[in-house]
């Protein structure tokens, strides 16, 4: 695992956009997966300009999201959907077919696991992404892969963790809004990635940054497998550094 680090927050998001810009540049049809979360906003802010500014064109870019809580309408302002359409995709010039948000509308177990398998049927369609981009949770999940004995590979429904539920929390008026399940794509959807890129700033990701790099890979830490993925980088503000 390849690791940069960047001086400050806006360095490290210019850096990872010119990083998807140089992808979407090379290959316009391009298959991109993007996270979501507080790490990512300076990524999409540049990104916006990049694209208005430099004219850096998504019309044949096609888009998918790692993972979406499990229940929230699509209006909701904590849906991911909800995030990256005013985040960013209402702000370029991705066609709304292209996008595919991670959601399924049925509480039937059943029609979730259809939902889970139709939507990697159509990530092998493409052919996988080009790229994927992710943040890292405080207890080292990828997507809402939890810490577990095992993990499963393709998408999923997942329990959400206490840990998780408390960082998520901040987001929520009260932690009981805290949604207690949700989608997300296993490691073996994420590893069907040609290239990935992790992000993390602050002092509070310093430590899982440090096990994720120091550790033996393990599913108690999901973040330390992506070791065994061919094509990966860690990119770092100062601060989510400081202990390497």
């Amino acid at each position: 695992m390849k690791v940069v680090t960047h001086e400050n927050y806006d360095q490290m998001s210019k850096n990872v956009a010119q990083r998807i810009a140089q992808v979407v540049t090379k290959k316009p049809n391009a298959v991109l997966c993007l996270p979501t979360g507080s790490t990512p906003i300076g990524l999409y802010r540049e990104i916006i300009r990049l694209h208005k500014e430099e004219n850096l064109d998504f019309s044949n870019v096609t888009a998918f999201n790692l993972d979406e809580y499990f229940g929230l309408p699509e209006e909701h302002p904590q849906s991911y959907s909800y995030y990256l359409w005013n985040r960013l995709y209402k702000h370029i010039n991705i066609p709304k077919e292209n996008i595919h948000y991670i959601r399924v509308l049925s509480n039937k177990l059943e029609d979730v696991d259809q939902y889970c398998q139709e939507h990697d049927a159509t990530i092998n369609e493409l052919g996988g992404f080009d790229l994927l981009v992710d943040g890292i949770g405080l207890n080292g999940h990828i997507g809402f892969n939890e810490p577990a004995d095992e993990l499963i590979p393709h998408t999923h429904l997942e329990p959400l963790s206490q840990s998780t539920i408390d960082e998520n929390s901040r987001f929520f008026d009260s932690k009981n809004d805290v949604p207690r399940y949700a989608l997300t794509m296993g490691m073996g959807t994420i590893f069907k990635a040609k290239q990935i890129i992790l992000i993390a700033s602050g002092s509070h990701k310093s430590e899982i940054v440090h096990k994720i790099l120091h550790s033996n890979v393990t599913t108690q830490i999901p973040a330390t497998l992506l070791h065994l993925h061919q094509n990966i980088e860690m990119h770092l503000d100062h601060e989510a550094a400081k202990l390497l």
